[in-house]
């Protein structure tokens, strides 16, 4: 079973998040903040981090920085899901190396449906690597 990691700082839509993708096959562990998002990504290794970017005590582009900076962690794919949705941002987070960028408001059969997409881009890349 895959496990992920939802780094969301609002309360219900980490709740809504939690049930569809567990409800999708999937194990889930939760932080509410980049600060404490890191040290569950360094803990539990997860297959997958959706991360919003609007947090309290580190960002979430500050915690991509932090990630991709380390050896361990860099490779785990990103899901951004922010109400950013300027150009600019997106081009951001999609530049510090994330995966996908998904705007809040979201279409959760449309969120499940890049996250799967995401995991399988992974998998056939893992593969791939000699």
């Amino acid at each position: 079973m895959e496990t992920i990691l939802v780094v969301e700082d609002n309360e219900e839509i980490a709740a809504l998040l939690k049930f569809k993708l567990t409800h999708s096959g999937y194990q889930v562990v939760q932080a509410e903040n980049g600060k404490a998002g890191l040290e569950v990504a360094k803990r539990s290794r997860p297959d997958l981090i959706i991360l919003d970017v609007m947090m309290p005590i580190m960002n979430g582009l500050e915690m991509m920085k932090a990630l991709k900076s380390d050896e361990a962690l860099k490779a785990i794919p990103v899901i951004i899901l922010t109400a950013l949705s300027n150009e600019s941002e997106i081009v951001e987070g999609l530049d510090l190396g994330a995966d996908d960028y998904i705007t809040k408001p979201f279409r959760v059969q449309e969120f499940a449906a890049r996250v799967g997409a995401v995991l399988a881009r992974c998998q056939i890349s893992n593969h791939s690597q000699p």
